[in-house]
């Protein structure tokens, strides 16, 4: 049976926390196989990428095996068609699909005709890949999760979601703050709350950092909602995460952007550029995490 990895709940708990031990061990040991020797991926990109790109081009080369990319003009996804004849077609050409595309139902549609397992490299609605990494960069400094507070300040677009996803199978309390009206989905959120995860909403900053131990931002107009960049601007002041935020954080506060980020907006330069930073540290991860999900996808009882 193909596993595909979708979003952070298609995993099971057990899976979810061996895959960033795994990350770690393949990152501390500089790993290499050939686990993908005469493996081929394609990777799909609708939008444009550079670290998800390019981690997973090295990633697959670091496991030995081999991919072809497609960038949006040269996909025709949907267009000329249907998605489902695109699945059952590249899936004969492939080991593995790698999609970076717009709705998550289109990324789920190809999943389900793809006899081929199917990775979620990025949708509108989640982006997995990203925020398993970025527990991995915690995971690093603090191995134990249980009694962390882990902030998301901005948007709710599908790194915060997708951080909801993971609070129902990690033991931290999340505490988020969005502008009234730019949230995450509802039903995202219930369904962690029905699992356990430890949610704290607010439309106040200052209220979501208090005693943070991780503090998380993004753009606050994703990809797709650039025309919106203005409007934003506006609603979302307040929500810059500065030195005068971290002020109410935990003493030894560590903060995590997934990049790019717009200096001056969600966050000051200051702050990236900071004794908070961690943001290398969880760009370089990207590579790690996907290491160890393509070795777990390939690798069948698992």
């Amino acid at each position: 049976m193909k596993k595909d990895f979708l979003t952070i709940l298609g995993l099971a708990q057990q899976e979810a926390h061996e895959l960033v031990r795994r990350a770690k061990e393949m990152k501390d040991s500089g790993h290499r196989s050939n686990i993908l020797e005469n493996k081929s991926f394609i990777l799909i990109f609708e939008k444009a990428s550079t670290r998800t790109k390019v981690s997973f081009e090295v990633g697959i080369r670091h496991l030995g095996g081999h991919y072809v990319f497609m960038a949006s003009k040269d996909s025709q996804l949907g267009r000329s068609e249907p998605l489902k004849d695109t699945a059952r077609v590249l899936s004969r050409y492939a080991d593995g699909l790698i999609v970076r595309t717009y709705g998550q139902a289109r990324l789920e549609e190809l999943a389900r005709h793809s006899s081929v397992p199917v990775i979620n490299a990025l949708t509108d609605e989640h982006h997995p890949c990203q925020v398993m990494s970025d527990l991995l960069t915690i995971y690093e400094l603090t191995p134990d999760f249980n009694d962390l507070i882990i902030t998301w300040i901005g948007d709710g677009n599908n790194m915060a979601q997708s951080w909801i996803n993971a609070a129902a199978c990690f033991p931290f309390q999340l505490k988020m703050a969005f502008p009234e009206g730019y949230g995450p989905r509802e039903d995202l959120i219930e369904q962690a709350l029905n699992m356990g995860a430890k949610i704290f909403i607010t439309h106040d900053p200052a209220e979501a950092v208090q005693g943070a131990n991780y503090v998380n931002t993004d753009v606050w107009a994703s990809m797709g909602r650039e025309q919106e960049q203005d409007k934003r601007a506006s609603v979302f002041k307040g929500f810059t995460l500065n030195e005068e935020l971290l002020r109410l954080a935990d003493h030894n506060v560590k903060v995590l952007h997934c990049l790019p980020a717009h200096r001056g907006e969600e966050i000051t330069d200051q702050v990236i550029e900071g004794k908070w930073s961690i943001v290398w540290d969880q760009a370089e991860n990207r590579l790690h995490m996907q290491k160890a999900i393509l070795e777990w996808i390939v690798t069948p009882g698992n």
